[in-house]
């Protein structure tokens, strides 16, 4: 599978492309999923896009051999008194990632095969919620 896709940083230009991203993360589940618009309208959702790419933004996308974009994996830092889903702390990033359907379950919420990556990877649940877990990774 790597070598059916490339990575390369996000740039501004990318912004629609995000969105479409936060729309498939907030619809990775199947059925009743809600319409682009009211998703990327929505505070909850558009705090992970607006005025993209601000300083501290930064970002990848991942595309597929023509070029065309399949996936995205980026963070922003949030104030206290507008906190995403996964708010840690002030200085915490909070990572983003969204994938093309048809790119999935080639290799978070609570029952999302992507927390056994995440947890291959470090990261350790922080907090639990509704249905959902924060997962943090230290990097120091």
């Amino acid at each position: 599978m790597a070598e059916s896709f490339r990575i390369r940083p996000a740039v501004q230009a990318d912004g629609g492309f995000l969105g479409d991203m936060v729309v498939e993360a907030a619809n990775w589940r199947g059925g009743g999923a809600r319409p682009r618009h009211e998703v990327i309208s929505s505070a909850e959702h558009g705090r992970y896009l607006t005025g993209w790419m601000r300083p501290g933004d930064t970002g990848f996308v991942a595309e597929d051999l023509r070029g065309e974009p399949v996936g995205a994996a980026w963070y922003r830092m949030l104030p206290r008194s507008e906190p995403g889903f996964g708010w840690v702390g002030t200085g915490v990033p909070e990572l983003i990632i969204g994938v093309r359907p048809i790119w999935r379950a080639h290799g978070v919420e609570r029952d999302n095969f992507a927390v056994t990556l995440y947890r291959s990877e470090g990261f350790a649940v922080t907090q639990s919620g509704l249905g959902r877990d924060t997962m943090v990774k230290r990097l120091r």
